[in-house]
This record gives structure tokens, sequence and C-alpha cells, in this order.
């Protein structure tokens, strides 16, 4: 499972992108317009793009993705299907283009692709720890794991990125929301939850370090089954 975000101002556009796509098991993320969509693109995997959107244009949204440093896959939807927008596009980030009139099961197709190719996986291991992104299920040593849903979200989020940094801020924007009412504080809180659950000892960790004044990151499992 990924985490899609679709921007469209046409909310036919919106609704049927929405369907196949969690169809296919990944979380959505809708915006109509370019200034919702600047708040959400951090918590993406992959973005879809219309083109021409009122103000903050698809093409403005691409250049700003990667003038912030953000490496997620960039699809672009539009009418406009000549060589010169496509090159236009091409130079500013975008990865891939489906033009307008298009087929719901080629964008879910193109989506496919760019997803392997960004390396996006649908199930994960870790020594003992399993995780199926699709169905949201979690298994340590064969056993079911009980975590909420901030805690699965957390643990994905972690172990999708293995010796990945993450900030308690990002955390914040990328698990809670930019917009959730919180401080740093609540994502220790969840991370020494997640740890209980997971039998995770933060002085000798298997999956979850503390990078002291930093934030979190997941480790890589050592042969023989133990994070590392």
């Amino acid at each position: 499972m990924a985490r899609v975000l679709i921007v469209d101002d046409d909310p036919a556009i919106l609704e049927i992108l929405h369907a196949y796509l969690s169809g296919e098991g990944h979380e959505v993320l809708q915006a109509s317009n370019g200034h919702q969509a600047r708040d959400l693109l951090p918590r993406a995997d992959l973005a879809i793009l219309d083109w021409m959107l009122p103000g903050v244009s698809g093409l403005d949204l691409a250049r700003e993705a990667r003038a912030l440093g953000l490496e997620l896959p960039l699809l672009m939807l539009t009418a406009r299907g000549e060589e010169e927008d496509k090159l236009r596009g091409l130079d500013l980030g975008v990865d891939d283009y489906v033009v307008k009139p298009f087929s719901p099961r080629e964008v879910v197709a193109r989506v496919r692709a760019l997803l392997r190719r960004a390396g996006v996986r649908h199930e994960i291991r870790s020594g003992e720890l399993e995780l199926d992104l699709r169905t949201r299920r979690a298994t340590l040593a064969g056993q079911p794991l009980d975590l909420s849903k901030l805690e699965y979200d957390l643990l994905g989020t972690f172990a999708q990125h293995p010796g990945l940094v993450w900030t308690r801020e990002r955390l914040l924007e990328r698990v809670w929301g930019p917009d959730f009412p919180s401080t740093a504080r609540v994502v220790d809180v969840h991370v020494t939850g997640l740890r209980r659950k997971l039998g995770d000892d933060a002085d000798a960790p298997r999956f979850i370090e503390t990078v002291r004044g930093v934030g979190y990151r997941f480790m890589e499992a050592r042969e023989g089954g133990e994070g590392g």
C-alpha cells in the first residue's frame, strides 16, 4: 500500500481515481486546488497532479516539490499532449504523463509502475517482524500485533524507510497531518507504546532506535533475524 495524493479540480475525476486506487489497496489523499495540495505533498508516496489547476498549477506544484527535496514520483494529468509541454514538465521533475481523456486503469498501471521503480513495497520483513501494507496486518514471530491506527501508521512509515532518521516534527506531519494541533511530545508517547508492543528495549533496540536530539530511525535487520 502507498499513500497516493490526487490533485484535481474536477470532482468526477477525484471520485473515479479514488475508487480505482483505493481498490488497489492504496490510501488516497485528495486536494481540489494547489494550496490544499501543498500541505499534503510531504505526506504522500506519489502524487497525481492536474496541470491546469486554478491558482497554483500542477507544474508549479512539481517545481515546488522538487525545490523542497521531495523525491516522490509525480504523475501529471493533462490535456496538453504536445511534446514541448511534456519536455517542460520532465525538466521540472515530472516522472510520467497521462493525457486527458484517460482510462482509470491506465492511471492505475502507471501508478503501479512508478511505485515499483521508486521501491515502494507492499510487504516488508525485518527479522521476525512482518508487515502487509495492503491489509494493514503486522506480525511479530508469527503472532499478530494489536496496533492502533496511529501505531501502525508509525510502524509503516519507519519500516518503509529503514535507516532514515525521522524528526518528531516530520513524523507529526506525515502520520498525524499538518493541521493536527499537537506537539512533538505526542510522537514520543506513541513510539513508546509501539516499542512496548514490539518488545523493543529503548536501550538495546531491535527495531526503533532513538537518535538523540533528532528523532527516530528504523533499524535494518541483521542476519539471523535480529534488528540492526
